[in-house]
């Protein structure tokens, strides 16, 4: 029995030991929002602390009053327990049982409703300076960064400046996929012929990862990039390196990069000498690409066989 009783009272202390540990060891992982780099991941953070301590309340009673009960009440000669084999009602322990959880509910409830207008992803509420376009269309598997405004676009390295809204339009022509960069903003989807928006900034000049959260085949774990936070001289020195050492964004370039490939293969297909080693540079043949790939899926007609990305007529799968 003793030892029993020592198990039991350690429970308690071990469970909020072990949540503790798992919100440090998240917090340590790289690229995580629980080590915010920006505005919104910072709100992210706050929201998912806030939330774990209220509902800790509910949780380290019934953590703490599961062992005391179970000693207080185990089967043993002269108990000094009460008998009370007719008892089937407490007044003060019902409202106590659902009256704090009712709480709770309301509680999460109210900052939940903040927090989602908060961080709408259409609202440009962090950041003052006039706002970055950038256009990102999915592909197998990687993704595009398409700047409008400054002729070029990227493939692997998503450079912004630090302290500036980025305002993003997103697309895919391809499946459904999900785009996240967790130090920055929370995930958002995007789907063949339609866009979605997601507006960030970043407070430090930083290098972090970004990726797609939704499975879309044998190349999901390689379709990640680097987010690349500079300051604006950096970052307009990085659009002119860009701009330099890039290739133009054809359509047989286009096609090339629809293909169904990796990272790591459509580097070797695309990339050059004067390009990292991990990126892909190009400047803008057409300059409204982004909307000419969305119009493709607005003719009113099922797209043909040679215009689907993945087809052998549009782009086959690399080896075949």
């Amino acid at each position: 029995m003793a030892h029993f009783r020592v198990s039991s009272a350690v429970l308690p202390i071990a469970a909020l030991v072990l949540t503790a540990g798992l919100f440090a060891h998240v917090a340590h992982a790289a690229d995580s929002f629980l080590e915010p780099q920006g505005p919104i991941a910072a709100v992210q953070k706050t929201h998912l602390v806030r939330a774990t301590l209220l509902i800790l309340i509910a949780v380290v009673p019934v953590l703490c009053l599961v062992p005391l009960i179970a000693i207080r009440y185990r089967r043993r000669k002269q108990s000094q327990s009460a008998y009370a084999p007719n008892w089937d009602f407490s007044a003060r322990l019902e409202f106590l049982m659902w009256g704090v959880p009712v709480v709770i509910v309301a509680v999460l409830s109210f900052y939940l409703w903040k927090a989602t207008h908060r961080l709408d992803p259409y609202a440009n509420s962090f950041g003052e300076a006039p706002a970055i376009n950038v256009q990102v269309v999915g592909l197998d598997w990687k993704w595009l960064f398409i700047y409008p405004d400054h002729g070029i676009a990227t493939v692997g390295e998503f450079g912004i400046p630090v302290g500036q809204q980025v305002a993003i339009t997103l697309t895919t022509d391809t499946v459904m996929q999900s785009f996240m960069i967790p130090a920055l903003a929370g995930q958002i989807y995007a789907m063949p012929g339609m866009t979605t928006q997601l507006h960030l900034v970043a407070n430090t000049p930083k290098t972090m990862q970004g990726e797609n959260t939704q499975y879309n085949g044998r190349g999901f774990t390689k379709q990640k990039f680097l987010t690349q936070a500079m300051q604006l001289q950096d970052f307009d020195a990085w659009v002119n390196s860009v701009r330099a050492n890039g290739i133009p964004l054809t359509t047989e370039t286009y096609k090339t990069l629809a293909m169904r490939t990796d990272r790591d293969e459509v580097q070797a297909a695309l990339g050059t000498a004067t390009m990292p080693l991990n990126a892909l540079y190009f400047t803008l043949d057409d300059g409204d690409l982004f909307h000419s790939i969305l119009r493709r899926y607005h003719s009113g007609q099922p797209l043909s066989v040679a215009q689907q990305p993945g087809t052998v007529s549009y782009g086959q799968e690399s080896g075949q």
